[in-house]
């Protein structure tokens, strides 16, 4: 097993939250109950603090110097200065903390938090292939600044001790899955770190702690916001060290999450497992139906399969016939993202103009459904390629909707 970095036993780092990250309760009561600890007033739903100052206790008695601080605080005179903490990222904390069992930190955006990963970890070596483009983008910097090599995957078993292996699953722009295990057990026999971005598939759908990640990412700005209105990262750890480490680096790079912020997604915590069980759901239902009808059967059977090719998700993985097989027991619902490719490009770039119900933007889990032309944002993806991030409208609706999209294509290129 590699050694970690830093030591397990180093204290909580001043004025940080260390709340419990076991559950008593399920998902959805402790989403709405883990904070509650935390609640100063007699305000049924959180306040906001806008504040980015503290007043010092007007006993003199009372004020302590820093560096005799307590490395934990009771009260709203305990915060001093939002950069550090604030009443509003405190309570967001503690509700991701029992969300994903783990410590955890807020950033200011997804690839904040990866930069404050990669900060915190300085590999010699980092293996990842494909995923998020932003990724590659804060690899690109630290290749720069430290000259890290990044290799692929594949080649995970060239890596040494704390070396990352930095692993997207669920995989964007695509739904499709990776094995966590099999990658944490390569972890274990080269000493590497293995770097979870499980954006796409949050609590209750992922767990990647139970297989064996040591720092698991999220983009908050997607599910944990989940309505397209504000931007967050999140690490968590199971490791007391780095975390003391990543929230004193992001202290002193002022990449913390502002107050707006967490306070816009402690409200959309609430109704997460909800949220994202749904979407889940009705994403799996669109892509058997896309796959039926490609197939020549049922609704819209006479013009998907003229327009549309292949399509993605973790559900249509060959894994995933297996009762018993990792793909079952890593996921509980296939997640709510899926791609299709376009026979043409033509056919990517026009089909969004051509639907009701979808929204043609970038961006991915909130409530409303959209869909991209993927060319339009990365351009490391085929041309041809469409990306579908579904949200609360009942699947039916949806399924409708591209219908008459493909009808509209197929008439307009006399297909």
């Amino acid at each position: 097993m590699q050694s970690n970095p830093f030591p397990e036993t180093a204290p909580a780092p001043t004025s940080i939250p260390q709340p419990s990250p076991t559950r008593s309760t399920s998902l959805s009561t402790s989403l709405l109950h883990a904070d509650v600890h935390l609640n100063q007033s007699a305000d049924v739903a959180p306040p906001l603090h806008v504040s980015s100052t503290f007043r010092y206790s007007s006993n003199p008695s009372e004020l302590v110097p820093a560096r005799d601080a307590p490395l934990t605080f009771e009260s709203s005179a305990d915060h001093i200065y939002s950069r550090e903490t604030a009443p509003n990222g405190t309570r967001l904390e503690a509700l991701l903390t029992s969300l994903l069992g783990a410590p955890s930190l807020a950033y200011s955006s997804g690839l904040a938090a990866l930069f404050g990963a990669y900060t915190l970890l300085n590999p010699r070596k980092v293996a990842i292939t494909d995923g998020y483009h932003g990724a590659h983008g804060v690899l690109d910097i630290f290749k720069r600044l430290t000259h890290v090599e990044v290799i692929p995957l594949s080649r995970a078993d060239e890596l040494g001790h704390g070396d990352v292996i930095h692993l997207e699953t669920p995989l964007n722009p695509y739904g499709e899955a990776r094995n966590i295990a099999a990658y944490a057990k390569s972890a274990e026999q080269t000493g590497a770190i293995l770097l979870i971005d499980s954006t796409l598939a949050p609590p209750p759908l992922q767990d990647p702690f139970a297989q064996g990640a040591h720092l698991v990412m999220h983009s908050g700005t997607k599910y944990i916001g989940g309505h397209s209105d504000l931007l967050l990262g999140v690490l968590a750890t199971r490791n007391k060290g780095w975390f003391k480490q990543l929230a004193m680096d992001r202290m002193h790079t002022g990449s913390v999450a502002g107050s707006m912020e967490c306070w816009l997604a402690a409200r959309s915590l609430r109704t997460m497992e909800i949220r994202v069980t749904r979407q889940s759901e009705s994403a799996s239902a669109l892509v058997e139906w896309l796959e039926t009808a490609r197939g020549g059967e049922g609704p819209g059977k006479d013009v998907v399969g003229k327009v549309v090719g292949q399509v993605r998700h973790a559900s249509l993985q060959e894994e995933a016939k297996k009762s018993d097989g990792w793909l079952r027991q890593q996921m509980k619902g296939w997640g709510p993202l899926f791609a299709f490719a376009m026979k043409q490009e033509e056919l990517a770039k026009k089909l969004p103009s051509k639907l009701k119900l979808f929204m043609h933007a970038t961006s991915l889990g909130g409530v409303e459904s959209l869909i991209e032309w993927r060319a339009m944002s990365d351009e490391t993806t085929d041309s041809t390629m469409v990306r579908v991030s579904v949200g609360l409208e009942k699947w039916e609706d949806l399924r409708d909707d591209l219908v008459k999209g493909f009808e509209a294509l197929v008439r307009e290129e006399r297909l």
